[in-house]
């Protein structure tokens, strides 16, 4: 581009926004109001639709039993993220984001590759390594609430012979014995107990259903004791607190093994990408890898390696999973 196109472009630009200025002519405001109104009427088209694909899954759940395939697979994984890191969106709407940044992912992707086929598949390797980064974030917040079950359980159960309900107030008057996590749920079992015309039946299965099944082995000896308490009776919550104990020890080698193998991948995954940069400082090399089509599939193959083994090892992990993993 020569100095004389430069200066051209430079005095039409500014013409052009001297014209807008002088005679008010809002150009790019109109521009802009008319783009978001499009934008603002898709959203609200597809928000439309995936309200009644919401509506429509959900009936059909009620009605037919899901079958076990890929996509039920995905459903129950995309449902889990949802619940686990308490994202304000259904099933469908987060679907139908994940494909418009796809198909953004795609597009960006093609501007650098010039191919669409090698363009999709590292898409795809990426979003199912990100994918695979929130489930291992998740997988931590699950650790996190049944660490803290487990403490409550420790400083419930040996107080249970006055009573559960009179236990669980106990605990509760101090802010630090129960985590905040979930704090709210014990405070709503003694409201529906004292407040509510709940039965302890019907408020200790539900606070179970709130914490998950790691609750369930205290809820059964609650409702036990609380209908046919007998003397000596209390004792069988200990075996809760002996069971946390040997619990807490299993998920803590779990734990030092999946560091050790996460701290392992990671290196060597830097190792490899410092090399491939390096290796980028060699002029053949570099055209090789950027401009040539095999350079640009091999450059496929590295990234698709790279997110499938981090989604491999968490795939290992999560088989492995810390005992007493909520499902």
């Amino acid at each position: 581009m020569d100095l004389t196109l430069i200066i051209s472009i430079i005095f039409g630009i500014a013409a052009f926004a001297l014209i807008n200025i002088v005679f008010e002519i809002k150009f790019f405001e109109g521009f802009l109001n008319a783009f978001l109104n499009i934008l603002d009427n898709m959203a609200e088209s597809l928000g439309k639709y995936n309200t009644k694909r919401y509506i429509e899954r959900i009936k059909k759940e009620r009605i037919v039993k899901r079958k076990e395939n890929i996509f039920a697979k995905y459903n129950r994984l995309i449902e889990r993220l949802i619940l686990d890191f308490n994202m304000p969106f259904t099933l469908e709407s987060f679907t139908s984001i994940l494909c418009i940044l796809f198909a953004i992912s795609v597009l960006v992707i093609v501007f650098f590759m010039q191919n669409i086929t090698l363009s999709v598949v590292i898409a795809v390797s990426i979003f199912i390594g990100i994918l695979t980064y929130f489930v291992m974030q998740s997988k931590s917040i699950k650790a996190e609430k049944l660490e803290n079950i487990m403490d409550a359980e420790d400083l419930i159960c040996p107080l249970a012979r006055e009573g559960v309900l009179v236990a669980i107030k106990k605990v509760m008057e101090s802010d630090e014995y129960i985590s905040p996590n979930i704090r709210p749920f014990f405070q709503q079992f003694i409201d529906n107990c004292e407040n509510n015309g709940y039965s302890f039946k019907q408020a200790i299965t539900l606070l179970n259903r709130q914490l998950g099944p790691k609750f369930d082995n205290f809820t059964k000896k609650a409702i036990v004791f609380e209908y046919n308490e007998r003397k000596g009776m209390a004792d069988i919550f200990l075996d809760i607190v002996d069971e946390n104990a040997v619990l807490r020890e299993i998920n803590t080698r779990k734990d030092r093994i999946f560091r050790k193998m996460n701290r392992d991948f990671i290196l060597k995954t830097i190792i490899i990408i410092l090399f491939f940069i390096y290796a980028l400082t060699v002029q053949e090399f570099r055209e090789f890898m950027i401009h040539s089509d095999l350079g640009k599939l091999i450059n496929t193959v590295l990234i698709s390696a790279i997110c499938l083994s981090f989604a491999r090892c968490q795939a290992l992990q999560g088989n492995l999973g810390p005992g007493g993993e909520f499902h």
